[in-house]
């Protein structure tokens, strides 16, 4: 698994050299048989950025602010699909 920090994915709208910076890690990620786990990702623009680049998993307060042990279970468990 290779993480993105999210210092790239945070001003992903702003910034053409971070998105570069992005596809790269992933292509690479992919190319020598990885996952890849964006961090930060706090809007739907962002999310629908990574799925495109086939970025497999994403986490930050789009998903969910920080949660206690029994709070991440029901969440999990709710299945939630974004």
């Amino acid at each position: 698994m290779l993480k993105i920090d999210r210092s790239f994915v945070s001003p992903i709208d702003a910034n053409g050299k971070n998105l570069e910076i992005i596809e790269t890690i992933i292509t690479l990620a992919h190319k020598l048989g990885m996952d890849v786990t964006a961090e930060g990702v706090e809007t739907k623009e962002q999310l629908a950025f990574l799925r495109k680049l086939n970025c497999e998993c994403g986490q930050g307060y789009f998903f969910s602010h920080p949660l206690d042990n029994t709070a991440a279970v029901a969440l999990i468990v709710t299945n939630a699909q974004w």
